[in-house]
């Protein structure tokens, strides 16, 4: 791994050193909670354009930063934090200075039940699959919804891929008028489209972006899009397995 650990050595571990920058440990603090585009991050931290991609460039050199097209606006691109990769580096830098804190930190005990609502367009493939892999992971212990701005029937490679997961997929699409008036401690909208069109909810819930593309528009060269579900999946399943960590404590700050 690019931040592996080396005892022996005198200086800090190059992602220490990395995030050691107080503009990339900005940076990556707004992109732990959300993908973001430049001029997101240019209001954000203050910051002229040309610093904020100089150091963004440095973060995708190292690869905890990634960045991808809109599928909403071409013109732009989403920057993306890699929690996964984030953690196994934290771990190792603990680990070069005293090999007993290298291991993972747990998470804050919930004091209550969180509300979460995923959105896309369609609510047939990314937010049914993520609504599905967040209630499967906190085994129950989140309430968890799903809808879309233009909801279509549920896409059979959403159920294949859940399959592969232990789950069995059962969703009603539903619009995000039937929502809109529920109260939810996080809204997170998966595709560019609908972050355009995200209502304001009651109660000020923390309302945060993953840029996904739409895993029906992706088939591979056989025509096959169950691939594209796969990665989609792969993908929703990393960024869910942080998301339980700070549900409560996030969401309460939120409120008045």
């Amino acid at each position: 791994m690019y931040f592996q650990a080396v005892l022996s050595s005198d200086g800090p571990p190059p992602f220490v050193r990395l995030l050691a920058d107080p503009v990339r440990w900005r940076l990556a603090r707004e992109l732990a909670g959300s993908d973001r585009r430049v001029r997101e991050l240019v209001a954000a931290l203050g910051q002229p354009q040309n610093l904020v991609s100089y150091h963004l460039r440095q973060l995708r050199a190292a690869g905890v930063v990634t960045a991808r097209r809109s599928n909403y606006d071409g013109r732009d691109s989403y920057y993306h934090l890699d929690l996964a990769r984030c953690a196994d580096a934290w771990a190792e830098a603990g680990a070069a200075l005293h090999p007993a804190i290298g291991s993972p930190a747990t998470g804050r005990r919930r004091s209550a039940r969180a509300r979460v609502l995923f959105l896309c367009t369609g609510n047939s493939g990314r937010s049914p699959l993520a609504e599905a892999l967040l209630r499967h992971r906190s085994r129950g212990a989140v309430e968890v919804a799903s809808a879309g701005s233009h909801p279509k029937p549920l896409h059979p490679d959403a159920v294949r891929v859940a399959a592969e997961y232990g789950i069995t997929l059962e969703h009603e699409p539903t619009h995000l008028d039937a929502v809109r008036d529920k109260r939810f401690d996080w809204v997170v909208s998966l595709c560019d489209r609908v972050r355009e069109v995200r209502p304001r909810f009651p109660g000020r819930p923390v309302t945060i972006h993953w840029s996904l593309p739409d895993p029906a528009r992706e088939p591979d060269p056989g025509g096959d899009t169950l691939p594209a579900f796969q990665r989609t999946a792969a993908e929703l399943d990393t960024r869910i397995r942080f998301l339980p960590l700070s549900l409560t404590t996030d969401a309460e700050e939120s409120r008045p």
